[in-house]
């Protein structure tokens, strides 16, 4: 059984979670912090880019999905400093995916950097594999997609 399993804060990666379990029809799981983030893009990007340096791994709500009844993660993070964002990170550092097959997408403005790589890092029990890039505009209030939606099309077929 296959999962989508989510972060999103501006609501990109979200549209494309979305997507996905639209055309696939499968369970989906949306990561959440114990203590949200502030509602103030800035103040965000501020505390985050200070927390990176750090290495700060957030505390993300329990969730509620036996993951053990699915071989297939899907597994989808916003890009943040050229990385996998830090509550995608936490549960990849609180939940064993050991066995499984992980495919990552990733929604960023053009800036993927070692997001995939850290991944395969954090789940070397893992099979990662047919990672997605996919680009919206830099402003991060739009959900316009850059990347073209043939690329998207043809990957998610392959899924």
């Amino acid at each position: 059984m296959r999962l989508i399993v989510y972060f999103s804060y501006t609501g990109h990666t979200q549209k494309i979670a979305n997507m996905i379990q639209e055309k696939l029809n499968c369970d989906i799981l949306e990561l959440k912090r114990v203590e949200p983030y502030s509602s103030d893009y800035n103040a965000v990007v501020n505390d985050e880019q200070n927390g990176e340096n750090s290495n700060i791994i957030p505390e993300i709500e329990d969730i509620n999905i036996d993951l053990s009844k699915y071989d297939e993660i899907i597994l989808g993070t916003p890009v943040w400093w050229y990385r996998l964002a830090p509550v995608v990170r936490a549960f990849l550092k609180k939940y064993d995916l050991s066995g499984k097959k992980i495919i990552p997408f990733a929604t960023n403005a053009g800036w993927l950097g070692q997001t995939f790589a850290e991944i395969k890092s954090l789940c070397p029990n893992a099979e990662v594999t047919d990672e997605m890039n996919i680009i919206f505009t830099t402003d991060y209030k739009s959900t316009k997609i850059v990347t073209e939606s043939s690329e998207i099309t043809a990957w998610l077929a392959k899924l």
